[in-house]
């Protein structure tokens, strides 16, 4: 699990007028809370931030959040953004214990190439970008790998069915799928189903020439 060192101030103010300010010279305005210490207005540097969060845990890192020389040992809760430029406008840290256990969400990578189902035209599919897990801060895996290798037509990866790291526990349903394979239409099925869908409308056209045909009798029996 990634850990770094993040400096953080204090002294900023509330309002927006004062947030507007720091973002101007660089800077996000943030906050730090949990295991019952008052929450803390802090203001961290965007470019140290970013650089704390490169690394493979990205959000789930471990940061040592120093504020006057007092260490908080932090991840990010949330990151609020702005509405079209994208940009972070504000962090809320939590304080962690790193004896506790946490839930965090951990992305998840395929592996491997399928090819039992490639062979039948078949797709592997994702069905979880992320899977939220309990762990205890330091045990936290960057990503959750798996490997589709051996997967056929009929294969389906569950939560119960994932290997993970010793101290790791999935938080979900041992049956939610988190990997299955789509079956894909193929060329040939497609021309198949093109030349059905011809030759019924060519029916459909026959059956109206014959109602046509029909039509013209029955007005000349009136006659």
């Amino acid at each position: 699990m990634s850990e770094t060192v993040l400096q953080a101030e204090t002294g900023r103010h509330a309002g927006s007028s004062d947030a507007r300010r720091l973002r101007a010279d660089g800077k996000i305005p943030a906050v730090v809370y949990g295991h019952g210490m008052d929450p803390l207005s802090v203001s961290v540097d965007r470019r140290e931030l970013r650089q704390a969060l490169s690394g493979a845990a990205g959000m789930n890192t471990i940061l040592d959040l120093t504020v006057d020389g007092t260490v908080y040992p932090s991840i990010i809760k949330d990151l609020q953004r702005h509405p079209v430029r994208r940009t972070v406008q504000h962090v809320d840290f939590i304080q962690i214990n790193l004896d506790e256990e946490i839930i965090v969400s951990v992305p998840i990578r395929m592996e491997g190439h399928a090819k039992a189902v490639s062979d039948e035209g078949g797709l592997v599919d994702l069905n979880r970008q992320e899977l939220e897990i309990s762990s205890s801060p330091r045990t936290i895996p960057d990503e959750i790998v798996i490997d589709v290798s051996g997967l056929d037509m009929d294969s389906t990866i569950t939560i119960g069915d994932l290997e993970l790291p010793a101290g790791v526990t999935a938080i979900g349903e041992p049956e939610w799928a988190v990997v299955t394979v789509l079956t894909m239409r193929t060329p040939i099925l497609d021309e198949e189903d093109a030349e059905a869908a011809e030759a019924a409308a060519e029916a459909e056209a026959a059956e109206g020439d014959e109602g046509d045909a029909d039509a013209g009798d029955a007005g000349d029996d009136a006659e």
